[in-house]
């Protein structure tokens, strides 16, 4: 019969029962020895804040700045309870930024010197717009953009510019479909002496605003607006937005710009043409 348990009786009733050796076991946790982690020497109590490692030591400064290195593994307090100290863990390394074209952002790269190549769109506004999603990409290629105001006189600043192999001219234009004075006047510098440096490709869209996707401003189409209106003023007219003059013309264009956030919110005949563009001023030309 077993004797009553004796509550004074430290050792239990039965000094055999359970694992006694488990007990005596500790187990210590491992602790990653990452930068400004402050750790005690058990051994000695020298305290410190891990700044570094060479080969497999870690080097701990104190208080006063004087820096000690002692073997990665026990001996080590955090807070004063015993710890195994091991390398930290090794960190990915960051996935390359892209740019808002989609393209990886160069690493640490200056804008490089302008070439003599360059782009001309019709107006500001489709500079603007190329400015917001390639801009990082001209900046790094050194391509520069101008604008013409319309492309009437793209004959005579074809000529003034003179292009050659390494002084190449891209042109975009709006609404370049067949049959239009658009087509005729860049079919006429395709045939010109300077054809062979110069590029002229174009979007359908009557205005580079059609280029932005609608979905981003909440609508499912751009409005069709009759011939005879002013396309700008009935766009904004359609959407319920101010048009009484310029003023008002150049906020609706801060909105639809202010809409884009990268290359996915333009419409692939743009995205398209201005690569092509870009492809076509930079080749050959590695200065």
């Amino acid at each position: 019969m077993p004797f009553d348990s004796d509550p004074h009786d430290r050792y239990g009733s039965d000094v055999l029962a359970g694992d006694w050796r488990a007990r005596a076991r500790r187990t210590i946790p491992e602790v990653p020895a990452e930068r400004d982690l402050v750790v005690e020497r058990a051994d000695t109590g020298w305290c410190g804040a891990v700044v570094g490692f060479e080969n497999r030591n870690v080097v701990l400064e104190d208080r006063h700045g004087a820096r000690r290195l002692f073997p990665l593994g026990t001996g080590f307090l955090v807070e004063g309870e015993p710890v195994r100290l091991t390398p930290p863990a090794m960190k990915a390394p960051a996935a390359r930024a892209r740019t808002a074209s989609g393209s990886f952002a160069p690493e640490q790269r200056r804008a490089r010197t302008a070439r003599a190549s360059r782009i001309f769109v019709e107006g500001r506004h489709d500079a603007e717009l190329v400015e917001k999603v390639w801009g990082a990409d001209l900046r790094a290629e050194g391509v520069v953009v101008e604008y013409l105001e319309g492309v009437d006189d793209l004959d005579t600043i074809v000529r003034d510019t003179a292009p050659s192999a390494d002084k190449r001219i891209g042109v975009l234009v709006d609404h370049l479909v067949p049959g239009s004075k658009e087509q005729a006047i860049a079919d006429r510098v395709a045939r010109g002496p300077y054809g062979a440096h110069v590029l002229v490709v174009g979007h359908p869209y009557v205005d580079v605003w059609q280029a932005v996707k609608p979905a981003r401003l909440g609508v499912r189409e751009w409005p069709v607006i009759p011939r005879g209106t002013s396309w700008k003023h009935g766009v904004c007219a359609a959407f319920g937005w101010p048009h009484a003059d310029q003023a008002d013309i150049a906020r609706a264009w801060q909105r639809i710009l202010g809409a884009v956030r990268d290359w996915n919110d333009l419409e692939p005949a743009l995205l398209g043409r201005v690569e092509e563009l870009i492809d076509f001023v930079t080749a050959g030309d590695d200065a």
